[in-house]
């Protein structure tokens, strides 16, 4: 790699103050732990009505009753609960980390090229917008998307790059290549081939092919925590910054950009779903990862390998429903919200009373 990559890939240090937001403050830690716990008892109620992957051998192999969180404030204690230090492999969540790389060392420009900037409103592993017309992959937090940047990304990193770079914005040493799920993708990874050639034979894949999806794969395949996810999307909150080295990962534009297809994309055709009932900028994996980022308060990372019809995590997102609100934690939250939340209670009382005097 050249000097230059270098430096945007391993961080400059900086004076940045933490962009704390003055309007937020974080529920007092014992209390939003007692907030996240019950949340966790709801959550793991809807594991049942989910499954594990199995497409992918490995990943079938773990148990769909794990659940584990870690919300990480920019201000206020880390709050680490349930299996949150179990390693699964990053699966989609890795398509953020690829997202901010190839922002920062190929460009803007380049990149959105190569992918656009709009949901799909289809499967994460659909080739039905690719193959029907002569458009470019609708955002690069789906499947083709994301094969499309890591042929951008190709030529100018290698995988060891990318892991040294997500062990640190990741502030986790241990991450690694698990090498079971690796192989086991590589060997079932039909779909994903047929996408890459489709986006070869479109000129959007310019590099080999089979390289392109290897590098794909390998990322996929990164072991992390919840805890690794968190202090990510605590970085992410923080306009790209770490709130205590004051070392810059990314400029303030990938940040933003990042975060706001977290947003519009991250949770494949339910992301609008979940961010009318969540607000908070989500990116899945069907390892059970959650990557969420409320901005300017926490970094949050939900592992949930019990997986929806849409292939998030069934548990995690209950989790973050739960906790959005009760902590401060929506994108756009305000106080008001409580008044609304008492105003909707009284309206039912009355229409139960009016429905049972009709029954009278």
């Amino acid at each position: 790699m050249t000097e230059k990559i270098n430096d945007k890939l391993e961080g400059r240090e900086t004076m940045t103050i933490p962009v704390v937001d003055r309007r937020y403050q974080m529920t007092e830690t014992k209390k939003a732990k007692e907030i996240i716990e019950r949340a966790m008892n709801l959550a793991r109620e809807e594991i049942p009505k989910g499954a594990v992957a199995t497409y992918i051998p490995e990943l079938g192999k773990e148990d769909p009753h794990q659940l584990g969180i870690c919300l990480y404030p920019l201000k206020g204690d880390k709050i680490c609960l349930g299996d949150y230090n179990h390693r699964f492999t990053m699966q989609s969540v890795s398509k953020v980390v690829m997202l901010i790389v190839a922002l920062e060392v190929c460009g803007l420009k380049n990149v959105f090229k190569k992918v656009g900037m709009e949901p799909s409103g289809e499967a994460f592993d659909s080739l039905v917008e690719l193959d029907v017309s002569d458009s470019k992959p609708y955002n690069p937090l789906i499947n083709s998307g994301a094969l499309a940047v890591c042929g951008l990304l190709l030529p100018e990193v290698s995988f060891q790059d990318m892991l040294r770079y997500t062990r640190n914005i990741c502030s986790d040493p241990g991450i690694e290549l698990n090498e079971s799920v690796f192989d086991s993708e590589m060997k079932t990874c039909s779909r994903n081939r047929s996408i890459a050639y489709l986006l070869e034979s479109k000129g959007i894949i310019t590099t080999d092919v089979e390289d392109t999806l290897r590098f794909y794969t390998k990322m996929c395949s990164m072991n992390v925590t919840a805890e690794s996810l968190a202090n990510l999307g605590k970085k992410l909150a923080n306009d790209g910054v770490c709130a205590i080295t004051g070392k810059r990962f990314m400029s303030s534009r990938t940040a933003r950009i990042v975060k706001t297809l977290m947003l519009t994309c991250g949770m494949y055709d339910g992301s609008g779903t979940f961010a009318i009932k969540v607000g908070i900028p989500t990116k899945s994996g069907v390892g059970g990862g959650l990557l969420s980022v409320s901005d300017k308060r926490a970094g949050i990372g939900v592992f949930g390998p019990a997986l929806d019809a849409r292939g998030n995590s069934i548990a995690g997102c209950k989790l973050l429903r739960e906790i959005s609100n009760q902590l401060r934690l929506n994108l756009f939250y305000d106080p008001e919200w409580d008044k609304e939340q008492e105003e909707d209670q009284s309206e039912e009382t009355v229409l139960k009373e009016m429905q049972a005097k009709s029954v009278m």
